[in-house]
């Protein structure tokens, strides 16, 4: 069954949301950041250059969780740009709902590119001093479509659609 939720993941600045809306624009579909739903306490810790603990995380991803089953009743398909850098994370996102499959589309890269990458950022909450936190927490998904940040972005949407259209068709 192809699924209705892709959910775009990986550390701080690997292009999530770049990726994520050029993935919903190609299949007609809604695009959201993850970003945009954090309580107001957790922007202002990560401001303030302090890792969220699973505790700060956890009613944000049942907010996200919400929201994945709203988007559900709106769109054939809703794509989320979100970190879920632990399995936790990615299995609040899944719930238990298992009649509609999650895709989790993991955007892989060094430390050394993020830290390029954010360093180069503007205007956004994220300070690149949390980049290690970011990389320390993260256990890289087995269950994911994989691939490595290191091409064009419209390369990375042909690679991505690819996987989807092997794995799902």
């Amino acid at each position: 069954m192809k699924p209705t939720t892709y959910i775009f993941m990986g550390v701080c600045g690997c292009g999530k949301s770049l990726l994520g809306s050029m993935f919903a624009r190609s299949q007609g579909g809604i695009f959201e950041d993850a970003d945009d739903f954090h309580p107001s306490e957790n922007v202002a810790k990560m401001s303030a250059g302090i890792p969220l603990t699973d505790e700060d995380r956890a009613p944000w991803y049942a907010i996200l969780r919400a929201r994945i089953l709203e988007m559900r009743e709106q769109t054939p398909c809703y794509v989320l740009a979100c970190s879920a850098l632990k399995q936790s994370y990615r299995d609040a996102l899944r719930g238990k709902d298992a009649t509609d499959p999650i895709a989790f589309v993991y955007l892989k890269s060094s430390v050394d590119l993020i830290r390029t990458r954010m360093a180069a950022r503007k205007g956004h909450y994220m300070p690149p001093s949390l980049v290690d936190s970011q990389f320390a927490i993260l256990e890289p998904p087995q269950d994911a479509i994989s691939v490595s940040i290191d091409q064009t972005p419209e390369a990375l949407l042909n690679e991505i659609q690819q996987a989807i259209r092997v794995r799902f068709d």
